[in-house]
């Protein structure tokens, strides 16, 4: 303990200059946890989160009672999470591979800035673009290949409505990460590969890709645990909620938001995010101890 003392009186210009971002973290990530004991309780507005009455594990047992909506919902979510994760990386890597092969650095740093837009623009302003382009009366797409697909309508159809919808607003910014390793490889590899005769390709196959690989590896991990999270706004907003394509579509966040609406049921709430957060936990340390066996340099921890 003295040495702590000592320690943290010794730095104590970095200890001042951290406050203020340790106070927001603890204020808005930890403090807010205390809410997780809804999950144990039958929650009322009268009596409030404390003196609300236990009802055990009432809460996780509505949440899997109905077996055929929660198989679905959490196939829903798993999946889309791995078709999000495989395209989105390997299109993350290989545009950053692009931009940065480029001969005329200043197109790449136009076209990176205008890749990075998308990002800012929100899914409320999205589900309109969506509609714009599928819309069975006046949408691009039916007017221009002369159709009247209901796609509002097409359960089957969303998966990749959604993968495009998610590639296009996140692959700029999603790539900016990977081009800053890119920058920081030694050009002298590269020198040494021209030396040896290697071509472009050997040369992205043997030098880029394999210092990209610790910082996908990272990535994967942190994403990990967000495995049973979803972003509400693609599921809910650009859907327009619509009940004919939830087999499809409805994963737990939306799900939830869904219930909150009908039932303002918050102890159900801090159930699902309760069980959301214990399986992303448990996930991502599997993900991270297998890693630390097969590579230990690339793990979190």
């Amino acid at each position: 303990m003295k040495d702590f003392l000592r320690n943290t009186w010794k730095h104590r210009a970095h200890v001042v200059m951290a406050l203020p971002v340790f106070l927001i973290l603890f204020f808005i990530m930890y403090v807010p946890m205390a809410g997780l004991v809804m999950a144990f309780k039958n929650f009322n507005y009268v009596d409030g989160i404390w003196k609300s009455p236990w009802n055990g594990l009432n809460n996780f047992k509505f949440l899997i009672a109905s077996k055929a909506t929660f198989i679905q919902i959490t196939r829903n979510t798993i999946l889309y999470y791995l078709l999000f994760t495989a395209v989105g990386t390997f299109l993350n890597v290989t545009l950053a591979i692009m931009i940065d092969k480029l001969v005329f650095k200043r197109m790449a740093k136009t076209m990176q800035t205008l890749m990075i837009i998308p990002v800012f623009i929100s899914y409320a302003a999205v589900q309109f673009i969506v509609y714009a382009f599928i819309s069975s009366d006046t949408g691009i797409i039916n007017h221009t290949l002369n159709t009247s697909t209901r796609f509002y309508s097409a359960a089957n159809l969303w998966p990749w409505i959604l993968l495009v919808v998610k590639i296009w607003k996140d692959t700029g910014y999603g790539s900016v990460l990977y081009m800053s390793v890119l920058a920081g490889i030694d050009s002298e590899l590269y020198e040494a590969a021209d030396i040896d005769g290697a071509n472009s390709w050997q040369k992205i196959f043997h030098i880029t890709i394999p210092s990209l690989i610790p910082m996908v590896t990272v990535m994967l991990l942190l994403s990990v645990g967000s495995v049973m999270h979803s972003d509400t706004g693609l599921f809910y907003q650009v859907t327009r909620n619509s009940g004919v394509l939830y087999e499809t579509t409805q994963v737990i966040d939306s799900f939830v938001l869904n219930a909150i609406f009908k039932n303002s049921n918050f102890g159900f709430v801090a159930a699902t995010s309760f069980f959301q957060s214990i399986v992303g936990l448990l996930l991502m340390l599997f993900a991270n101890t297998t890693v630390r066996r097969i590579a230990p340099e690339n793990a979190l921890f």
